[in-house]
């Protein structure tokens, strides 16, 4: 897998929901009920049962956004001692969940530092052009319109999962969309792992283009990640919808510029 690292393609104004989204899910995580164990590189039985308790209330759950059904018994985030041994207490729920409103909440929640990490990446990355070309208001409408995609569509595929789906990868997929349809000829430094990270710089078309076929393969089972801890068909969801949204503005979107010579500060020629 190739990481970027640098878009060459400035935006003409400042991206201030890009930069809210971001601050908005570095936010959330920390204040995650259960995650402060995983930042500190350790955790307890009782901080997983407070983020089991967390994401059975607020993440995105299949079986409930296709058949409404929402389930008796739920972790309360309580530990006791049992027959067994401690583990977490199952309880009936003390909270009204609304499935719809579950995938909002869900794409500002995240398992871990990698997982955060990796996608602010990504949006820091893409996220301003596609704001730049679409305004800030109609860019937010349009992160979330393909948050909701990603998540119902990932939800038809697997209607009886009752897995918690969270992330904001589904959106941020369909920014990487948007970004191939309106920008695919502009150049992405990315490092890539050949015995060390080489720098190389790419054109977007062939960044996201492999990055999309590693996400369907993976979403198919043909490929060595284990898909039943990523939501792939969410990433090749939220792809598609971002460019289906975005393919009408393709006309009147103007190319990148052309990188500069860093040496000489001349136009430097076309090529990988």
């Amino acid at each position: 897998m190739v990481i970027p690292v640098h878009d060459v393609n400035p935006a003409r104004r400042t991206p201030v929901v890009t930069y809210a989204l971001i601050a908005a899910n570095v936010l959330v995580f920390l204040f995650t009920p259960g995650l402060a164990g995983s930042v500190a590189g350790e955790s307890s039985l009782a901080q997983l049962c407070h983020l089991q308790a967390f994401l059975d209330q607020y993440a995105a759950v299949p079986q409930e956004l296709i058949h409404g059904q929402l389930p008796r018994s739920v972790p309360t985030g309580e530990v006791a001692v049992g027959p067994q041994g401690p583990g977490c207490v199952i309880g009936p729920p003390d909270y009204d969940k609304s499935p719809p409103l579950s995938v909002f909440t869900a794409m500002f929640l995240h398992g871990g530092w990698l997982h955060l990490l990796g996608n602010m990446l990504f949006l820091l990355i893409f996220g301003n052009n596609i704001e730049d070309r679409m305004g800030h208001v109609r860019y937010l409408l349009f992160y979330l319109v393909c948050g909701y995609a990603a998540s119902y569509g990932y939800a038809l595929l697997n209607d009886e999962s009752a897995d918690p789906l969270i992330g904001a990868s589904g959106a941020i997929a369909g920014v990487l969309g948007a970004y191939l349809v309106l920008y695919p000829k502009a150049r992405v430094w990315v490092l890539v792992p050949f015995l060390i990270f080489l720098p190389l710089r790419l054109p977007a078309w062939l960044v996201l283009s492999f990055w999309f076929v590693l996400q369907a393969a993976y979403s198919s089972g043909g490929g060595v990640a284990d898909a039943g801890t990523v939501a792939y068909a969410a990433h090749v969801v939220g792809f598609l919808a971002g460019m289906a949204i975005a393919w009408p503005l393709r006309a009147n979107t103007p190319p990148p510029p052309e990188p500069r010579n860093l040496l000489f500060g001349r136009r430097a020629r076309p090529g990988w």
